[in-house]
């Protein structure tokens, strides 16, 4: 493929949606415009079974990236989530089997395709970091580990937060940010990609480049969309847009962000011109009802993921659900035994993660039976007939007696 110099096109590469670039913005811009083919790479750790929205503004900048015609990885942290990422965490995260990391990577691919081109001689690369971490002997993680020191390490702020509360922090944690930055390393890269909470891991891979290879390593940190109070949208907040979530849950969910949330929505989630989003903030400012325009952002995320048929689907269901209180056409289905409790359907349907989330639904006043409008007040409430209830906000489930 071509290398693409359009310096309108680099310069909007360099801007939309990007929080810092290291060593500086000009050092890339200098690279991007010499026409040298480039190689980048994103990675991700498969700490859970499916891609989502966090992962998806990260993809497609690297898909920026692919169509300038430089070489990208996508890079499975099979090795590295068996650590875990102490990034943002408050306490050690769970260590997951291999078996766990390899089922949870299955659909990576797939869904990455929807923003990168794999089926080409030089198309996008996807790699395993258990490829040479996993050889690793004890001799090579002590030369790595020599690297860097402990108070390098000791400056990560959830490193001093969780010192400041008593709580411990594990040699295994240390490890990871040398382990992350030894994949630049390992796979010779001009430069590496992530969410702007993964700036110290991408900078370590840095410094281990300059150390080892005596390569300048660029690093572009993308901002994060939050939601209202700050949090990234992600697994553990459990404010996620999953890739594998059907349009009217991806629909209902977009419509559910802040007013404040539109405009990044629309420039780190949508395909939409960045002249476009200046005229839907001027719309905002002058009084158009947020409500309209966001109705058009759930349209465009729904679409890349889907289609616009789906997404016209899912504003026809959204408007039916909520505005006129029905039912949407798609609901999920489910067989029963008389007798059987809801919450245990409910989790077996998958609309609920567990009887615990049920019952926190129960006692929120969420949970009703849609065709007698009664209220579901006992979080043991036994199924004794078919019925279409409403659980939570978005989700339908009819029950079918057997």
């Amino acid at each position: 493929m071509k290398i693409n110099t359009d310096p309108q096109k680099i310069e909007e590469f360099l801007t939309r949606g990007v929080e810092n670039i290291y060593p500086n913005k000009e050092f890339l811009k200098k690279q991007l415009l010499s026409g040298k083919k480039l190689k980048i790479y994103l990675g991700v750790d498969p700490t859970g079974p499916t891609l989502h929205m966090g992962h998806a503004i990260v993809l497609k900048k690297l898909s920026e990236f692919q169509k300038l015609g430089h070489q990208v990885i996508l890079l499975i942290g099979d090795f590295t989530a068996m650590i875990g990422d102490p990034t943002d965490k408050t306490a050690t995260r769970k260590q997951l089997t291999r078996k766990e990391v390899l089922n949870n990577c299955k659909l990576y691919k797939k869904q990455a395709s929807i923003f990168l081109n794999f089926n080409f001689f030089g198309g996008a690369e996807l790699k395993y970091n258990s490829k040479w971490l996993g050889k690793m002997n004890f001799a090579d993680v002590l030369s790595l580990a020599s690297k860097m020191t402990v108070e390098q390490m000791a400056k990560r702020d959830m490193f001093q937060k969780r010192t400041e509360e008593g709580k411990p922090v594990f040699i295994h944690e240390f490890m990871y940010p040398l382990m992350q930055g030894y994949d630049s390393v390992a796979m010779g890269v001009d430069g590496e990609i992530g969410g702007n909470d993964q700036t110290f891991n991408m900078l370590t891979g840095r410094d281990l480049m300059k150390e080892i290879c005596g390569k300048e390593k660029f690093v572009i940190a993308t901002r994060l969309l939050v939601d209202p109070n700050g949090k990234k949208m992600g697994k553990t907040e459990g404010n996620m847009i999953t890739l594998e979530d059907n349009s009217s849950d991806m629909f209902g969910k977009v419509m559910s962000w802040t007013d404040g949330m539109i405009i990044p929505g629309f420039e780190l989630c949508t395909n939409v011109s960045l002249e476009e989003i200046e005229k839907i903030k001027q719309e905002l400012l002058s009084g158009k009802n947020p409500r309209d325009i966001k109705v058009r952002l759930a349209k465009e995320i729904v679409t890349i993921y889907h289609s616009k048929k789906e997404a016209d689907k899912a504003e026809e269901n959204f408007v039916k659900t909520f505005k006129e209180g029905g039912v949407p056409e798609k609901i999920d289905e489910i067989e029963v035994i008389s007798g059987e409790l809801l919450s245990e359907a409910s989790v077996r349907a998958g609309l609920v993660k567990s009887k615990g989330e049920f019952r926190r639904l129960v006692l929120e006043n969420a949970v009703n039976n849609q065709e007698t409008g009664e209220k579901i007040n006992d979080p043991n409430f036994k199924i004794t007939s078919t019925s279409i209830f409403k659980i939570g906000k978005r989700r339908f489930l009819k029950v079918i007696i057997k």
